[in-house]
């Protein structure tokens, strides 16, 4: 969708548009609610055959998952697969009836993603890990916050920079963003360490403004410093007129 967009596509209103497959972001779902009929934000993996949650695009700030199909249930989960509160950032579990049974001939993988669901009543009935981080809104909805294994740490903080990126998205100025981490090492998180040599690590967010906005990294870091913690806010915004994309056009 954004390819057509950035093409000069002008959208057809007999359209219903589905949009799934990676993070939908804010300034895309506006622009798909203005030049469709309808637009639905999908989500699911493959393993749960094969989408699991949905929802209609709307005015609202935060562009969420929705809530789950028939016959199927999403969990936000913390690593003891004990459900967290809502507001709280877990891992998204999917459950129900259209969860595979596993992966051919790969037993060892099998028995990492899918696990019996504790929740459930339906006896043999598995829940598959998908890897995603999310949380569930006041309303029951679930907003997908990128990968689990994009989460970072710095300075003791466990970060997600796709809650960094979702806040900042909700600026007018901003049409896309990258959060992540520069400096020393890789900073991603192991799940044990003490904390030590990411002095020279800091957060960096790479951001593309909106059409008619040239970008100000500083009315930028005053709106996320009203909005954040001071340890998600980003030591540097970098301006960039485009994102760097892979031949097949995800962010590289």
């Amino acid at each position: 969708w954004s390819m057509l967009f950035d093409s000069g596509w002008s959208g057809a209103a007999q359209l219903t548009a589905l949009c799934g497959g990676e993070a939908l972001s804010r300034p895309l779902a506006q622009l798909l609610r203005q030049k469709t009929g309808q637009a639905w934000n999908v989500y699911g993996p493959t393993e749960a055959t094969v989408w699991s949650s949905f929802d209609a695009l709307s005015g609202a700030d935060v562009v969420t998952i929705g809530r789950p199909l028939s016959n199927t249930a999403l969990h936000v989960l913390d690593e003891h697969l004990q459900p967290l509160p809502l507001g709280f950032v877990g891992e998204i579990w999917v459950a129900g009836n259209g969860v595979s049974m596993g992966y051919l001939g790969r037993p060892a993988l099998t028995a990492e993603r899918f696990v019996p669901d504790p929740f459930a009543q339906r006896r043999g009935a598995l829940m598959y890990r998908t890897g995603d981080l999310g949380r569930r809104c006041a309303n029951g909805r679930i907003e997908c916050l990128g990968r689990i294994d994009s989460q970072v740490k710095l300075r003791g903080f466990r970060i997600e920079p796709g809650e960094i990126e979702a806040a900042l998205l909700l600026h007018e100025s901003v049409s896309k963003v990258v959060v992540t981490l520069r400096g020393d090492g890789d900073g991603h998180s192991n799940g044990d360490g003490d904390g030590n040599g990411d002095a020279d690590q800091r957060l960096v967010a790479y951001a593309v403004p909106a059409s008619g906005h040239n970008g100000d990294p500083m009315q930028w870091r005053r709106y996320l410093q009203e909005k954040l913690p001071a340890h998600l806010v980003p030591t540097d915004f970098v301006v960039l007129q485009a994102l760097p994309t892979t031949p097949n056009g995800k962010v590289d």
